[in-house]
């Protein structure tokens, strides 16, 4: 009788196998197609970021995804307005699958795509790559943020852009991470408001780095990178207030050139760069426009949170009792308000 005492284990209640990569990869396969659009959409967000491409970069969408039939809905009218506005803004589509807690809540799609606990993340992998086809061949270029280290061997290929959020910016995982990945990057300053972290992760990640991960066969193995040329900062206000004003803008940019990377910054006229109120964002958006208007071309992108409904709702609920088209994840503004906005940028821009 074995009497030694369990010491692993201790927390875990059950460990469920996932499909490797390359099953899920061959289940939803990317077409050549696809694979040329996204190719094209990162080489044109590149030449923004560069400054070749003098069109502002608008990351826009909802603040996660939960019910892919409205995001679909989302898209068509996206699409529309991305054509219309194509010669002075890019339009990119917030595809958010993943969502950091504060504490705890709905992590997302791919975490549980039923909305209803169980945490079937094979099932919320395969509805995440499956979405991000239909988004693509809608011709949408399409914006995440990468979370968990091992998503991306899932979903990275159907990726445009993708940011590290305000609480992961200091972490060494995300960095490593961010370092291998193929597309352009944003690092957020911190929940804090710290602007230093996400300088500091830029620097990691653009010079090579070896880490531990995961093969598109499933196995644990080593990985080595060459580094992301491709990263920038998102300015999001912190718990200090906003810093989407000029004199923040101006500091940051200062800041950055100061650390030996381009002057460049995307603005994010959501979280607390509103105090996380969706009434205030077309405004903060509005004096991001502004800024860039005047000749501040260090301004290369801005984010904004939007949906079919605005504002958002109480969740968890029943499913039959979700407000169609709303968020269950951050406030955001409604596709109205969404259209006024970005007609109204290119115009002024």
């Amino acid at each position: 009788m074995n009497t030694a005492p369990q010491v692993t284990d201790l927390h875990v209640v059950k460990n469920v196998p996932l499909p490797a990569p390359a099953f899920i990869l061959s289940e939803i396969k990317r077409s050549d197609e696809e694979a040329a659009f996204v190719a094209q959409s990162r080489k044109t967000i590149r030449a923004i970021l560069a400054g070749q491409d003098e069109r502002l970069l608008v990351i826009a969408g909802p603040c996660s995804i939960h019910d892919t039939k409205a995001g679909i809905e989302y898209a068509g009218r996206f699409k529309k307005l991305a054509a219309e506005v194509q010669d002075k803004l890019y339009l990119v589509m917030r595809v958010y699958f993943e969502k950091p807690r504060t504490t705890v809540g709905w992590k997302g799609l791919i975490m549980d795509p039923d909305l209803d606990g169980t945490d079937n993340i094979p099932r919320g992998l395969l509805v995440a790559r499956e979405f991000l086809r239909q988004i693509i061949d809608l011709g949408i270029p399409t914006a995440t943020e990468l979370l968990d280290p091992i998503t991306p061997q899932y979903i990275a290929d159907l990726i445009s852009w993708s940011a590290i959020g305000a609480r992961t910016s200091e972490s060494q995982t995300h960095r490593q991470m961010a370092s291998g990945l193929s597309m352009p990057m944003g690092f957020k300053n911190t929940v804090s408001g710290d602007l230093k972290a996400a300088i500091n992760a830029i620097g990691a990640a653009t010079k090579p780095q070896t880490f531990l991960g995961v093969s598109e066969q499933g196995v644990a193995s080593a990985v080595s990178t060459s580094g992301n040329p491709d990263c920038h900062v998102i300015l999001r206000g912190g718990e200090k207030g906003p810093n989407h004003d000029e004199k923040s803008v101006r500091a940051a940019l200062t800041q950055i050139e100061a650390a030996g990377f381009p002057p460049v910054v995307m603005i994010d006229a959501s979280h607390a760069n509103c105090g996380k109120d969706h009434e205030k964002m077309p405004a903060v958006f509005e004096e991001i426009v502004r800024q860039r208007a005047a000749g501040n071309k260090g301004i290369v992108g801005t984010m904004l949170e939007s949906n079919l409904v605005a504002g958002s709702q109480k969740f968890p609920q029943p499913i039959d009792d979700l407000t169609y088209g709303q968020s269950i994840t951050d406030k955001c503004i409604d596709w109205e308000s969404t259209e006024l906005l970005l007609r109204a940028t290119a115009q002024v821009l």
